[in-house]
């Protein structure tokens, strides 16, 4: 399966319930005037970005928290960038939940879903 396809079908299965998944395209392109203008929401964010509604327990009963969620969805054989691991990173020291995942089934073991 392509990464394109991969990245899809992850977002499709997994985004419901608790949990919601967002396409991030990066790139850049020249408008009309030849101005480059910058897409996305960084360079090196993942393809998936989203949360998981977890329940709080003990002092904070029943209350729910978003948890930050950036998927990096690559082919068989597909490498991460440098910026790419850096940001995963960054988002997993943060406290959120971050990985590269090659299958629709390594995507949901990063979230901890079936």
């Amino acid at each position: 399966m392509s990464e394109q396809a991969t990245v899809q079908a992850a977002r499709v299965k997994l985004s419901n319930g608790p949990v919601r998944l967002f396409r991030n395209n990066c790139g850049a392109l020249q408008d009309k005037n030849g101005t480059w203008v910058r897409y996305g929401l960084c360079v090196g964010s993942s393809d998936l970005i989203g949360w998981q509604t977890l329940t709080v327990t003990t002092d904070m009963v029943g209350s729910k928290v978003a948890v930050f969620v950036a998927l990096e969805g690559k082919s068989e054989t597909g490498s991460t960038t440098s910026e790419q691991t850096a940001f995963i990173s960054a988002v997993e020291s943060a406290g959120g939940i971050a990985g590269v995942f090659r299958s629709v089934d390594e995507a949901a073991k990063l979230l901890g879903v079936k």
